[in-house]
């Protein structure tokens, strides 16, 4: 395979978030008396690449409201990523194997605040060559722009480049920009579609072996 770049999701993916994340929506939604579902939080968050407040919106929050909810989210949200090192098994050895082999950057939708709380105790933004946040492009994943501006970046074509997603939404942005995608599905994404992927992974460990 001629990859000579590969571009990371980070949440389910590098370090393990999204339970958190889950966590603090469904306390948030709670406040208002609203109920979050698994199946709910994988359609509308990770498929659909919506806001889980659009729940709220549709049983009459007002603006005011939903904003308020999103602050206590994102201050949860962080008291939360607080708590542990997040780090995947096996991520850190692998981005060990491919540093200085294969150059690689984060394409992801955390807030940067949240992303450096994230990445505190993991030991891995020295293997990158660059990241981007959510503030450094306008629309989310599955918009094609964050990779789309991670490609120019890059200075390289897609057909040089490996998107790997462990969401249907974050494989849908990859594709989307021209990008060869590998889907390593997570916990909750694992009832997820990734047909269009162009591999499956089982575990982060299979990359090395696949690129190098």
């Amino acid at each position: 395979m001629n990859y000579r770049y590969v571009f990371w999701d980070n949440d389910g993916v590098l370090v393990d978030t999204e339970r958190y994340y889950l966590q603090a929506s469904r306390e948030a939604l709670a406040r208002i008396g609203i109920a979050l579902s698994d199946a709910e939080f994988l359609a509308i968050s990770l498929t659909e690449g919506r806001s889980l407040f659009d729940l709220a919106r549709a049983q009459g929050a007002s603006d005011a409201t939903i904003g308020a909810l999103q602050s206590w989210r994102s201050m949860r949200y962080a008291e939360l990523l607080e708590i542990e090192d997040l780090s995947l098994a096996g991520a850190g050895d692998v981005l060990q194997q491919l540093h200085g082999r294969v150059k690689m950057a984060i394409v992801t939708s955390s807030q940067k605040h949240h992303f450096h709380i994230i990445h505190k105790r993991t030991g891995f933004l020295g293997f990158f060559d660059f990241v981007l946040t959510r503030e450094d492009y306008t629309h989310s994943k599955p918009s094609a722009e964050p990779y789309l501006l991670a490609l120019q970046r890059s200075g390289l074509d897609p057909e040089h480049v490996v998107a790997i997603e462990d969401s249907p939404r974050g494989l849908k942005s990859a594709k989307a920009a021209g990008l060869a995608c590998w889907a390593l599905p997570g916990p909750h994404a694992m009832a997820a579609d990734f047909a269009a992927a162009d591999r499956i992974l089982g575990s982060i460990l299979e990359v090395p072996e696949l690129l190098l």
